[in-house]
């Protein structure tokens, strides 16, 4: 028996499948808000978005976080706002970062006593670019009416938008109640897990339609509506999804720890943002410990990338290695190459256009090595066990040199610079 022998397969009639060369997901179309400057909405990018976990009342470690979060490329950066002390620091916490050269729009967290440190600290109401607000947690009965209006008055007073942020772990208890009581006596009642889930998207409705009411304008207001699951986000989102136009705020709202928190991030937004729901997203990673808080945002930016939304570096592909790759250079070479771009990116943005949309190849052996690299912009195919010790680089689909001896990290290195400085510095063609 030999190939030869067999009857060729032919694919003729079968309809092929064909992607366009940038797949990028069709937004659900919604109003455009300003958040001191980031515009939110479909008309505009998918926003990044992280949040400080030092106590906000320290400013200088407020700061000093704020600042690596956006010059990690977090592009709203949330703030807990919780005392007293933590709402008058707000202040010194805004110039620090001014100070620093930065100017990332920092969004104000409320629970339970907004409507208190809003009134008693106007230059917080006034620097904040965004007010978060939870529905849930802003009072009981008559007082819940009061602290939410409250709050919307002082945002109406210094022009600022307001995120409608409603958690199945804080859910309104009132709207809960006032649901399940009526899902009691339907004919087919629905589970409680759905019945929670009408009620997040009616607390979040009823509470922009009130704001709304209040004076708030529709183009001031971002909603989102987060739990821990996957499932249920995407049942919660796609029906809050198909009921208003506001911009929706993406993320599980305790991702968890490392691979466990980015694997769950990752499988929770993707489908969402396939579909074209969602405008900003947070990654809430539990860091581990000393760990720098900036993984959330890298892991939000990759999820983007990934999906070709949006480009924020240049890739580098790699391969897992096997018992051809010899030791752990094309691993360590790999990490190198990898490092070195994201540590470049705030240089290369500046003076590369373009730069972010790069694709390189690092590769362990001659099986995948040469043609991965060739369909890189720039690659390179180091030598596996038995394998002469050469290391092809590609250019553009072309062999552009070979390199041999101790120092092809630190050539290829150089390689890559220049030609980054080639093709996208300012003489390109």
């Amino acid at each position: 028996m030999s190939f030869e022998s067999l009857p060729q397969l032919s694919l003729d009639g079968v309809e092929s499948t064909t992607l366009p060369a940038f797949a990028v997901p069709v937004r659900r179309q919604t109003v455009s808000v300003n958040v001191g400057g980031v515009m939110v909405g479909s008309a505009h990018p998918v926003v990044v978005q992280s949040m400080t976990n030092t106590h906000t009342a320290d400013a200088e470690a407020t700061a000093i976080q704020a600042a690596q979060l956006a010059r990690a490329g977090s592009e709203l950066v949330r703030v807990t706002v919780n005392t007293a002390e933590a709402a008058a620091a707000i202040p010194e916490l805004v110039q620090r970062l001014q100070d620093l050269g930065l100017s990332v729009p920092l969004v104000g967290d409320f629970h339970y006593n907004g409507h208190i440190l809003l009134r008693e600290f106007p230059q917080a109401a006034r620097l904040l670019a965004k007010y978060r607000i939870n529905p849930g947690n802003v009072g009981a009965g008559q007082r819940h009416d009061q602290n939410f209006a409250s709050i919307i008055e002082v945002a109406k007073e210094y022009g600022k938008p307001v995120r409608i942020g409603v958690n199945w772990g804080s859910l309104d208890q009132q709207v809960l109640a006032r649901l399940m009581d009526e899902n009691a006596l339907k004919p087919s009642p629905k589970s409680p897990t759905q019945v929670t889930i009408d009620a997040m998207v009616v607390s979040a409705l009823e509470s922009a339609a009130y704001a709304e009411r209040l004076g708030l304008a529709h183009d001031q207001i971002i909603i989102s509506v987060k739990v821990s699951s996957a499932p249920e986000l995407w049942a919660v989102y796609r029906q809050l999804a198909g009921l208003c136009d506001y911009p929706l705020h993406l993320g599980l709202t305790e991702a968890g720890m490392g691979m466990k928190g980015m694997v769950a991030t990752s499988v929770a937004l993707a489908p969402l943002l396939t579909e074209g729901i969602g405008d900003t997203i947070r990654v809430s990673l539990t860091p581990e410990p000393g760990a720098p808080r900036k993984l959330e945002v890298e892991v939000a930016q990759q999820i983007l990338q990934s999906l070709g939304i949006r480009q924020f570096l240049p890739q580098v592909t790699s391969c897992p290695g096997c018992g051809r790759t010899t030791s752990t250079f094309f691993q360590s070479l790999a990490q190198k190459i990898q490092d070195y771009i994201r540590d470049q990116m705030p240089e290369w943005k500046e003076r590369y256009p373009g730069v972010e949309e790069m694709q390189v190849a690092v590769m362990g052996c001659v099986v995948n090595g040469p043609g991965e690299s060739k369909h890189a912009h720039i690659g390179i195919s180091l030598p596996g066990t038995g394998e002469d010790p050469r290391a092809p680089v590609y250019r553009d689909g072309e062999l552009l040199t070979t390199l041999k001896g101790p120092h092809i990290a630190e050539e290829f290195q150089a390689l890559l610079e220049q030609y980054v400085q080639e093709r996208y510095g300012a003489g390109r063609s």
